[in-house]
């Protein structure tokens, strides 16, 4: 595999339609963050924008990290067609596997950053935790199993977490940190053809203490 294979690899997937996501802001995260004081926010994986423009409306200053260019473009439109302010969102088209994040942050986001190839996703996200500000927040949203209409899919490279794996994968001082949430939580979804179910969601919320 080459260096820019994942990012070749992302960009054919969103170059297989127009648009790959709803643009709507994960449900999770509007349920978990709701509420929260808004500050600087970080979006690992934040494909076509939803949630970062969801937070950035709600006066989050956000830092948007992907490694597909073509999801970043169509994320920019979708800004600017919900006329949020030049500066708000800073977009940033990178592999997280070796992006490193910049200050501290009051909440990082990792919603369904999983993938078909090749991934870090641990180092990932304990990379991440290490940013979360004192007084923030982290929030992992991940696919607990593999949806209906991924029958016949290779799924053995991929990892379907349980709110103990995300836990234990973050390796969290547990005297410095406390958990919010850990649980998986039923949600239902469409599939590319319009099927309907009820899916399975890990979702992680932790607190960094002051």
């Amino acid at each position: 595999m080459t260096e820019h294979a994942p990012a070749a690899f992302w960009d054919r997937r969103y170059a297989e339609r127009d648009q790959i996501w709803s643009g709507e802001a994960n449900e999770a995260l509007v349920a978990t963050v709701t509420g929260l004081r808004p500050g600087r926010a970080l979006d690992l994986g934040c494909g076509e924008g939803g949630d970062s423009v969801w937070l950035a409306g709600r006066g989050w200053q956000v830092t948007a990290v992907d490694i597909a260019a073509t999801a970043i473009a169509r994320a920019k439109n979708l800004a600017a067609r919900h006329a949020i302010p030049d500066g708000r969102i800073t977009w940033v088209v990178d592999d997280l596997g070796s992006w490193q994040p910049a200050g501290s942050y009051d909440l990082v986001s990792a919603c369904f950053l999983q993938s078909p190839i090749d991934f870090p996703r641990t180092a990932v996200l304990q990379r991440a935790a290490s940013a979360v500000a004192p007084g923030g927040h982290m929030l992992v949203v991940s696919h607990a199993e593999p949806p209906p209409w991924a029958k016949g899919h290779d799924h053995a490279g991929q990892r379907f977490p349980s709110p103990a794996d995300e836990l234990a994968s973050l390796q969290r001082p547990d005297a410095l940190w406390d958990t919010f949430i850990a649980e998986t939580r039923p949600r239902r979804a469409f599939g590319p053809d319009g099927e309907e179910a009820t899916l399975q969601d890990t979702v992680i919320l932790v607190h960094r203490q002051s």
